[in-house]
């Protein structure tokens, strides 16, 4: 069967998204992109429109791969993504079910296995609302709901999930956030009450943003506090740093040395034990 050609995504209303969204500027300025490993990932499209990636990731002495194929037909799209460790995951996607924003998410894993059965999932935006509720396919299911109410300027929201077959709630989070035009503040209460962190995300100029995250755990009276920052040198280069309270730095410069086609160097130090190593990654995406 031939695939059709892609078809934009429906447009996103412009409400208080996912609960996925709350904090995810800052989380994404302060952890994206670092790693200390090897990681290569290539991706083409095949002549009927399939896209094939591609990718291999080495940290110490582990290697894990993976092949993944993506195919858009009509209204749904079709991922199959099969691992080094033999297993394959089919996934599809509807991203217009029956009404405007809401999205079906198919995902079959194989073999079988009961610590990764598969899954069933509905996404749901709105103005003033945001919906994402999955249940496993098995016999004693792991049921997820996650929901927002608010507005695109100010969202609260609440994570859930429930263990059928031990009638416990393995998870309750809840959040909310604040954002205008080049700021975003959020604060969330994680890991089943015990730990509240703030973070705060600030478009400082076009080109810079600074970002940072305040932690508390209540069981070890922890405090963990890290700070970044990024910077465009020039349309296709891009450098960050952070740093947190134990010490340890990190910093990575990234370049687009062709359209869509990423190189990332990365560095991790330990200020507090300078007699250790610093760590170094290298990632490579080409996407031709």
């Amino acid at each position: 069967m031939d695939a059709a050609k892609p078809t934009p995504a429906p447009a996103r209303p412009a409400g208080p998204g996912l609960y996925a969204d709350i904090g995810k500027k800052a989380r994404d300025l302060l952890n994206r992109d670092y790693t200390t490993g090897q990681k290569f990932t290539f991706t083409t499209t095949a002549a009927n429109g399939a896209t094939i990636t591609s990718s291999s990731t080495k940290k110490n002495e582990a290697i894990l791969a993976d092949l993944q194929t993506q195919v858009k037909i009509k209204n749904f799209t079709v991922d199959v993504k099969a691992t080094s460790d033999s297993s394959v995951v089919t996934t599809i996607t509807v991203p217009e079910l029956y009404t405007p924003g809401l999205k079906g998410v198919l995902s079959l894993p194989f073999p079988y296995q009961k610590s990764t059965p598969g899954k069933a999932e509905l996404q749901y935006l709105h103005p003033h609302l945001g919906i994402n509720g999955s249940v496993g396919l098995n016999s004693n299911p792991l049921v997820n709901f996650s929901g927002v109410i608010g507005t695109k300027a100010f969202a609260f929201g609440v994570d859930v999930a429930f263990d059928t077959a031990s009638g416990d709630f393995t998870k309750y989070n809840a959040g909310l956030s604040h954002t205008n035009q080049d700021l975003t503040a959020s604060l969330n209460l994680n890991n089943k009450a015990n730990t509240l962190a703030a973070s705060y995300y600030h478009q400082v100029q076009r080109t810079t943003a600074v970002g940072a995250e305040i932690a508390h755990s209540f069981s070890s009276n922890e405090n963990t506090i890290t700070i970044g920052t990024q910077h465009e040198l020039d349309p296709l280069t891009t450098v960050k740093g952070r740093y947190n309270n134990f010490g340890v730095a990190s910093a990575l410069i990234q370049h687009a040395w062709r359209p869509k086609s990423l190189i990332t160097f990365s560095t991790e130090v330990d200020t507090k034990a300078i007699e250790k190593s610093p760590k170094f990654g290298l990632a490579l995406s080409l996407k031709p």
